[in-house]
């Protein structure tokens, strides 16, 4: 691998895939988040749009302390009125999710996810099924395989760098927030770097979905420390333009990870 067919390769991608954040405040390099959000149908805009940024900000996508783009921009994006825009903004507040600031250099600004309720976790657990569970691993393990295929083949060594970090991110991870955005802007990244819009598209819509129930508080919890070592040999395999490697370890990791939810699911259920 060379530095120049990485950056050739780089150059094919999509113009809405490659403006990276202007986050200062991570320890980790900053997610595309602003440019992964898209237009919301008309029924109940001021929610889906509240839920969408939600969702980013609860994913990593949007580090702690970076600020949102102007609220004009932001609308534009979302295809909705800055009355609606600022509707969903105030939903956020009420959550602590952002905070607004104003002045010269105001704006709203990313406060940061709280530690989702862990009887929430155990409850939406508890309620899907075995077969609901392996229908999401089925179409996780096909998602996050292709991406690390493509990846393999199409990621910059920033982007590789980028994934080493979030790797260390989740080894070094003290609870369950760190974990849950740490181990999805893994996956998220992988998919940004296959430069494929449809599988980062699934892949933010999967972590949103179930991205935080891998750290619902059991008996036998996920082992961060294991994970993150599979996602370095991920990254590894990657960096070394592995294709196959890459995409067989990615679909390993998924499929432990769904294994061990369905375990959860099973203990939950007993108890």
């Amino acid at each position: 691998m060379t530095p120049s067919r990485r950056q050739t390769l780089r150059g094919n991608v999509a113009p809405e895939m490659s403006a990276p954040s202007t986050s200062t405040s991570s320890t980790t390099p900053p997610a595309r988040g602003a440019n992964l959000l898209v237009p919301v149908a008309a029924d109940y805009l001021a929610q889906t749009v509240s839920r969408q940024l939600a969702d980013a900000i609860n994913l990593g996508l949007f580090a702690v302390g970076e600020q949102l783009p102007a609220e004009s921009t932001l609308a534009g994006q979302l295809g909705v009125s800055t009355v609606t825009l600022r509707d969903a903004l105030a939903t956020l507040r009420r959550k602590g999710l952002v905070e607004t600031r104003r002045g010269r250099n105001g704006g709203s600004f990313v406060v940061g996810p709280a530690a989702p309720p862990t009887d929430r976790l155990r409850d939406r657990l508890r309620e899907l099924s075995v077969v609901e569970l392996r229908d999401l691993g089925d179409e996780w393990t096909a998602v996050s395989g292709a991406a690390a295929r493509f990846a393999a083949a199409r990621a910059s060594d920033d982007e590789v760098a980028h994934l080493r970090a979030l790797a260390d991110d989740l080894a070094a991870a003290g609870d369950v927030v760190q974990r849950v955005r740490a181990n999805s802007r893994f996956g998220i990244e992988l998919a940004l770097a296959s430069q494929s819009a449809r599988l980062t598209r699934a892949e933010v819509r999967l972590q949103a979905e179930s991205g935080e129930l891998l750290w619902t508080s059991t008996e036998s919890p996920l082992d961060p420390a294991e994970v993150a070592a599979d996602l370095h040999r991920i990254a590894d395999a990657v960096a070394d333009e592995d294709a196959l490697a890459a995409r067989d370890l990615a679909e390993q990791r998924t499929r432990q990870n769904v294994r061990w939810l369905i375990g959860a699911h099973l203990e939950l259920s007993d108890s």
